[in-house]
């Protein structure tokens, strides 16, 4: 179990770091996009705030899985994150959903093994 951890948590960090270096340093082109996506994708641009905010979480969250350090704390942080990306992929953007699919899995998956620490967050005092 513990091997699997490192590689699902080293593959979710590779990505995170890849998509945020990715776009801060804009190293791909933008992909062509149409439709309700497209319309989706214009207005969380013209926040301008919103997707710098999310590239950032990525980034600070790939690097704590790549590290193994702040791992409970990462994945609380990246956890709303993945839950947009599986939604926006499974409603707009269905060729994309396998990947969504296995960051979002992935993410529950290191929930479930880290559970231990997130115990005392489910406790009515």
């Amino acid at each position: 179990m513990k091997i699997a951890i490192i590689i699902i948590r080293t593959l979710i960090g590779l990505l995170f770091i890849f998509t945020s270096v990715s776009y801060f340093f804009n190293l791909m082109p933008e992909p062509v996009t149409t439709g309700n996506f497209k319309a989706f994708q214009i207005g969380i641009v013209a926040s301008t705030y919103l997707i710098p905010l999310a590239k950032s979480v990525e980034l600070l969250c790939g690097l704590s899985f790549l590290s193994g350090r702040y791992v409970t704390l990462a994945n609380i942080a990246i956890f709303p994150v993945t839950i947009n990306i599986l939604l926006i992929n499974f409603f707009l953007t269905p060729e994309n959903l396998p990947l969504a699919l296995f960051v979002f899995l992935g993410n529950i998956f290191l929930i479930f093994t880290h559970w231990d620490n997130y115990k005392s967050l489910f406790v009515a005092k």
